[in-house]
């Protein structure tokens, strides 16, 4: 029974962690939602901060297919 104190001192510990939180206001539903929304605008914004504009796939395919053709005839004609 070596471990007897060290059980009483958490439960003790507990006890007063919960009187603890137990005291403390509880956030409405309406303030937890209101700073939901809030937190969501936050982030909503940074990411349009951030944002990378996308490449139009269709400009950048043709272009490689130039460049390999222009490629392989440079080749080509330096063999001969």
């Amino acid at each position: 029974m070596t471990r007897g104190n060290q059980r009483e001192q958490d439960r003790l510990k507990a006890q007063k962690k919960a009187a603890d939180a137990a005291k403390k206001p509880k956030e409405s539903a309406a303030s937890l939602a209101k700073r939901k929304e809030a937190d969501a605008e936050i982030l909503r914004a940074k990411q349009k901060v951030h944002q990378i504009p996308p490449i139009a796939p269709s400009l950048t395919i043709p272009q490689k297919k130039e460049e390999d053709k222009a490629a392989a005839a440079a080749a080509s004609s330096a063999k001969k």
